[in-house]
């Protein structure tokens, strides 16, 4: 048996920059007039260009020296020892964005898609000994100059030279992220010598499964240069610890599909719910019992299914729930967007990334229809966290063309995804994009007749997968909800809102089950902040370019779209205490109270509600470049005080008090696991130190059970403490009680017991 050989081609290439209009480069052979400068694979060739560090291109206004070069062409070279065979393939993880590939002076390839996997057959273009390959990029600018745009279409007013290119909408700038129009290999390149017989595709699939039986389903596809399948057989091992499978069968086809049972299979279940089982998978192809190639996958048994309705209103409920093997999840999350503005630095973050998911608990994250697709490592992560994934497609805010050419090119960048992340247990939920919808219904057109969404991705989904939900687009505005004009009575929705006071009516009476983004401002600390803001433009954040900028207000105007954000921040922390920040370290401990308070609120409110409500995706968890955001942990991965907040509020195991109502507050345990969990808890004031409620509990699998009501004013400053301890884990919360405005004094001396309950942050250092 012959295995795959792998030649890596990452790390140092040679690159030439020029502006694209009036060039003076034709042919790769041109080059050698021209002096290069070393570039990293993978990479961003602005970067290396600037010869900056991500660190230094983000501090003050230096993100804008990328604009300078929006309109270049990058010629890549990199010359490697090779060998003249068949089957030798040339992979290219990501190219952003429009490429030329030489090969010895020869163009073998075009791509146009900086999202998914590229690969040609280089056989007969290699030759033995030395090769040169080149890559030349386009400009993304002078590429979307090239197409037509129709009336329809739509964008944010910084990207609507987004809409025809395959590659990050958010790169051209967002509310959360500075404007960084890019190019370069940014995910890496290897030449691999493949066999002539190996497997193409295969898909180990869970049709239906409990604990003592699952029902699996392979399918497989493989190449050969063999005359016949005479003497050909399937064989598949799986092991997860004592459980174990090992079947073989003989086959008659390079294709097709084969149904299995498993007695007491070991399932996968989201974080909290149960354990995170995997089973190593070994698919070989035997010729007379001998093997002829091999392929390796991690897999974990389990079902995933979607019960939605389209609309809820009062008089006819609906739903929006996830079950995993049957049962009902409820999801505590944060969105993921991009882990950094570049991406060049994706796949060093996300372990540290997603240890702050698996560290507050979260059970599902929802990757944001504005970023790219994450490498298989984010995916492995997850399997093993136990963390859901809610999957958009790489649309957003926006009207995307309707032509022909771009459908296709939509159908194959989804196959290529499908086929990608369709092996792995996290993955619950296809999604076509993000608040599209909400702009086609915003001029005035109906959502239901967008090809893409309707047509084109739940075919590719049914094509390539078939074992996962599919919804159309978050939010989702169905044929009912438009002909009755029901848009703001979605079962799933985002809200946004005014984001004034975080308890207003607007959050408090919110009727959908489900809440996929809701979020609210705070500031960095002040070492973060001092880090990417030059010193004399620390104070005050009004008319000031630095704060401006690093709220993602890509055109750096007074009046642009996004140029609002660092008002609102003041305002929110106005809202909570009666009066504007004064000095900065005011302002970032203030705005980080006001955030903390409200991610608490909008996570135990939606918990309070379960089953009605099903599940809470906040927005969001980490930064994409240094900037004044909704995040909870900065770029430089510096936690803000909601961080602490979530991290209780979000406890599998969770008591809580509810909001006032008819002059009462009631103590609640949640349970979001699926083992009844039996303990103690005490709850009292903490001005006074009574105890208000204590005595033993005993919370039921997956619900929520009331410990007790206790008077309480609406009006009243009260701050309660909470502590409990259940089959040796302890537990501690909080509620802030009363309207505001609350005394930021009060609230400082509050923070100091808040702290103290478990240790987990220094009240000292919040803000520092």
């Amino acid at each position: 048996m012959r295995p795959i050989e792998t030649i890596s081609l990452n790390g140092t290439w040679e690159l030439f920059g020029f502006p694209q209009q009036g060039s003076p480069v034709e042919r790769p052979s041109q080059l050698d007039v021209h002096t290069p400068i070393p570039a990293a694979v993978p990479g961003v060739a602005q970067l290396d260009l600037l010869g900056m560090t991500p660190e230094e291109l983000y501090c003050g206004q230096n993100i804008n020296l990328l604009r300078q070069y929006e309109g270049y062409e990058w010629w890549y070279r990199k010359r490697f020892h090779a060998r003249k065979e068949e089957n030798a393939i040339l992979c290219f993880d990501g190219i952003d964005c429009n490429a030329s590939i030489y090969l010895n002076g020869e163009i073998v390839k075009y791509s146009d898609n900086a999202l998914i996997h590229h690969e040609l057959d280089a056989s007969d273009w290699l030759i033995d000994g030395k090769n040169e390959l080149v890559v030349l990029i386009g400009s993304p600018i002078e590429a979307a100059k090239q197409e037509s745009y129709d009336p329809m279409l739509a964008a944010h007013e910084v990207g609507y030279e987004s809409l025809h290119l395959r590659r990050p909408p958010s790169s051209y700038g967002w509310d959360i992220l500075c404007r960084a129009v890019t190019a370069g290999l940014w995910r890496g390149v290897r030449l691999e010598y493949r066999p002539a017989t190996r497997f193409t595709q295969s898909y180990l699939v869970t049709r239906h499964c409990d604990e003592h039986l699952a029902a699996l389903r392979l399918f497989w596809e493989f190449d050969t240069d063999l005359p016949d399948f005479a003497g050909l057989s399937l064989r598949i091992e799986g092991t997860c610890g004592e459980s174990k499978f090992d079947l073989t069968r003989p086959i008659g086809f390079s294709a097709g599909n084969w149904e299995f049972a498993l007695e007491n299979p070991k399932l996968w279940w989201p974080a909290g719910y149960g354990e995170q089982n995997l089973y190593e998978v070994k698919l070989s192809l035997l010729k007379d019992g001998e093997p002829l190639c091999e392929k390796r996958d991690r897999f974990g048994i389990r079902t995933v299914e979607l019960r939605r309705t389209e609309l809820t209103t009062p008089e006819r409920p609906g739903e929006f729930v996830f079950l995993v093997n049957g049962v009902k999840i409820f999801c505590k999350g944060s969105n993921w967007v991009p882990l950094d503005a570049l991406h060049r630095e994706d796949p060093a973050r996300y372990e540290p990334a997603l240890a702050l998911f698996q560290d507050t608990h979260c059970n599902m994250l929802r990757c944001w229809g504005g970023n790219v697709y994450e490498d298989d490592r984010f995916y492995e992560l997850c399997d093993t966290y136990g963390i859901l994934v809610w999957q958009d497609f790489s649309m957003a805010c926006g009207i995307y063309p309707q032509t022909a050419d771009f459908r296709d090119a939509m159908r194959v960048e989804a196959e290529s995804v499908i086929r990608r992340l369709r092996q792995h247990p996290c993955v619950a939920l296809w999604s076509g994009d993000n608040e599209c919808d909400q702009s086609w219904r915003g001029r005035g057109l109906d959502p239901n007749d967008n090809l893409l969404t309707r047509k084109v991705l739940p075919e590719a989904v049914s094509r390539c997968d078939g074992a996962r939900p599919y919804l159309p687009s978050s939010p989702y505005l169905g044929p009912e909800a438009v002909r009755r004009d029901l848009c703001s009575c979605v079962s799933e929705a985002h809200l946004w809102g005014p984001r004034d006071y975080f308890k207003s009516e607007f959050y408090l009476n919110a009727q959908c089950h489900f809440v996929s983004e809701i979020g609210y401002h705070g500031c960095p600390n002040q070492s973060s902040i001092e880090k990417f803001i030059p010193q004399d433009k620390l104070w005050p954040w009004a008319d000031n370019p630095d704060w401006l900028l690093h709220s993602s207000e890509p055109t750096g105007r007074p009046d642009g779209p996004y140029a609002y954000r660092n008002k609102l921040m003041a305002d929110q922390i106005a809202q909570l205490f009666g009066s504007h920040a004064q000095a900065l370290g005011d302002f970032i401990l203030l705005s980080q109270i006001a955030q903390a308070e409200a991610f608490k609120f909008f996570i135990e409110h939606a918990r309070a509600g379960k089953w009605r409500k099903t599940g809470v995706l906040w927005w969001n968890l980490l930064d994409g470049w240094p900037q004044f955001s909704d995040a909870v942990v900065d770029w430089y991965f510096g936690k803000k005080l909601a961080y602490w907040y979530i991290r209780r509020s979000q406890a599998h195991l969770c008591l809580l008090v509810t909001e006032p109502r008819d002059w009462h507050v009631r103590l609640l345990a949640c349970n979001d696991t699926l083992q009844a969990r039996r303990g103690t808890y005490r709850l009292w004031d903490a001005d006074t130190g009574e105890t208000l409620l204590s005595g033993d509990f005993t919370a039921p699998p997956n619900e929520n059970t009331g410990l007790g009501r206790l008077r309480a004013e609406s009006a009243a400053h009260r701050l309660l403490l909470l502590e409990w301890e259940a089959g040796g884990e302890r537990g501690v919360n909080h509620c802030l009680l009363g309207r505001p405005p609350f005394d930021p004094a009060r609230y400082r001396a509050w923070l100091a017991q808040i702290a103290a309950l478990d240790g987990s942050f220094d009240a000292r250092q919040v803000g520092v």
